[in-house]
């Protein structure tokens, strides 16, 4: 097998995972510049900052239909346009209202990344190591955030208008990803289902020559039984309810999992325990490189152990942390640790997430669909997860100043059982399984 070829393309593919996690958080930098440029008030400044994700749950919500009619790498050339525009626009314009169209242009790409993207990987991927390949797409995520602080701290200062800076130098590795897209194929399993067979094989070939011939044969062979089926292409056709089932609940426990809440208001969250605001904002940072390694670290471990082992290792830890930080606000007890005990708990609850469900989730629904639906159920399984992420994010200010943190966190714990349960009772291993293998064992037929 030709690893080397897999591996090119799905670092190219996995570039919008980059381009996601620092279009996400290079406005960080910005946010108050912008403010000041525009005079924007309260609820203007809100809206501009949102807008990007606004357009994140348009762009998933609407991303497998371009993925299904155009193909899964023209769709990802035009989400690289996407980005190049977002970035240079935002840097360059000087009307508010053409900025906020720009900014809603990058959530579009953003939305469109997280269905398109670890489909491609998941569709060119041998089966002992898909796991691996995809979770590439998730750690690049985290990359691209962290690059992005370390960009805005690098760029502070740089001039008056240091933002545009900011938010400009997206350009680069957009144009990069731009570029490389055109060294990758089409999916193969794509072509083959719009009956370009012998274009497909011949990819197929590029990844395994020695099982090329009886994939073809098996996706083929399964394209048709799916075919045949009342409501054949249908995502909600009573065949398909299982996969379905496990994408929407497995998009939803991500984030009543509280990551996001933690991780957009994590300064406030440790000013909530007494920490001033520079020891909050370090441990901030702190999260962010606990993310990234235990992202890391997951990769190496998800073909071994298998998706549901993870989950079910972290389902513990996170019930576990959670649990003790509601504890913590309850009983008002910040001093142990130096005053650094919700710190240290929320870094090992961030280890957790990121080893279980910040690895999984994207492999675990890229592979559960079948070929001729599988960019509709990513699309689902992404949008379910973004609209979720606005839900969370946009109450629990609210949430934690009306119910207070050990409310608030406590109700993220009992959410966390409940995904110990979804997982024990539900969620199927994956790993070591060819696409098509799957769809015998989750489609009813």
């Amino acid at each position: 097998m030709k690893n080397s070829n897999v591996f090119f393309w799905s670092l190219v593919v996995a570039l919008g995972g980059f381009l996601f996690g620092f279009d996400t958080a290079v406005i960080s930098g910005a946010e108050k510049a912008i403010q000041q440029v525009w005079s924007l008030s309260p609820v203007e400044h809100g809206f501009t900052i949102s807008i990007a994700l606004i357009g994140t749950v348009f762009g998933a919500i609407f991303g497998g239909i371009p993925s299904d009619k155009l193909g899964r790498r023209q769709t990802l050339i035009w989400i690289a346009v996407l980005y190049f525009v977002s970035a240079l626009g935002a840097a360059l314009t000087h009307s508010w209202l053409a900025f906020v169209v720009f900014r809603f242009l990058g959530g579009l790409g953003v939305g469109a990344s997280s269905v398109t993207a670890p489909l491609y990987i998941s569709e060119v991927s041998p089966r002992e190591s898909r796991g691996r390949m995809v979770s590439m797409f998730q750690f690049n995520i985290v990359l691209g955030i962290l690059v992005a602080y370390l960009s805005n701290y690098l760029l502070t200062g740089v001039g008056e208008q240091d933002w545009r800076w900011m938010l400009g130098v997206q350009v680069v590795p957009a144009a990069l990803f731009f570029g490389l897209l055109f060294r990758v194929p089409e999916s193969p399993r794509w072509l083959i289902g719009r009956g370009r067979v012998e274009e497909g094989r011949r990819i197929l070939h590029l990844i395994n020559p020695a099982s090329a011939d009886e994939d073809v044969a098996n996706i083929l062979t399964t394209n048709a039984s799916d075919e045949a089926m009342v409501g054949g292409r249908s995502l909600f056709a009573k065949q398909y309810r299982t996969p379905v089932m496990l994408a929407v609940l497995f998009a939803v426990f991500n984030q009543v999992s509280g990551i996001n809440a933690i991780i957009y208001f994590a300064p406030r969250i440790f000013e909530m325990t007494g920490l001033g605001k520079g020891s909050a904002l370090l441990s901030s940072a702190g999260l962010g490189l606990v993310n990234f390694a235990f992202t890391l670290l997951a990769r190496q471990f998800i073909d071994r152990v298998g998706r549901r082992q993870l989950m079910l290792i972290g389902s513990f830890g996170l019930i576990v942390t959670l649990g003790l930080v509601s504890w913590a606000f309850y009983s008002e007890n910040f001093g142990a640790l130096g005053g650094m005990l919700v710190p240290v708990l929320l870094f090992v609850y961030i280890a957790f997430f990121a080893f279980s469900q910040g690895a999984v989730i994207w492999v675990f629904i890229s592979e559960i669909f079948p070929n001729t639906v599988r960019a509709k159920g990513q699309a689902l399984g992404s949008s379910t997860h973004w609209v979720m992420a606005a839900i969370i994010a946009f109450t629990f200010p609210y949430l934690a100043e009306k119910l207070g943190g050990g409310h608030t966190f406590a109700f993220f714990c009992a959410m966390m059982v409940l995904q110990l349960l979804y997982v024990w009772r539900l969620m199927p291993e994956t790993k070591g399984t060819s696409l098509e293998q799957l769809e015998q064992t989750l489609v009813i037929h």
